[in-house]
């Protein structure tokens, strides 16, 4: 098979596929916009969170091996 799709193969023209239909659009938009809510709002501050709460625990436990030398 040549590396020409199917839709090509048949002499028609990517134009001819029209647009996507209105749905599709809120769909995506609407996905989209969950998804950066989600990782923005949500499972950053969660990471920091877990973040600083290592740095914390990583700082006490050499603090007290310092202190018990």
């Amino acid at each position: 098979m040549s590396g020409r799709s199917i839709w090509r193969s048949e002499g028609r023209a990517l134009s001819d596929k029209g647009w996507a239909p209105l749905r599709y659009w809120v769909t995506w938009w609407t996905a989209l916009g969950v998804g950066v809510v989600l990782f923005y709002v949500v499972l950053t501050p969660l990471w920091l969170g877990l973040r600083a709460a290592a740095w914390l625990a990583d700082v006490r436990a050499r603090l007290q091996r310092g202190s018990s030398r």
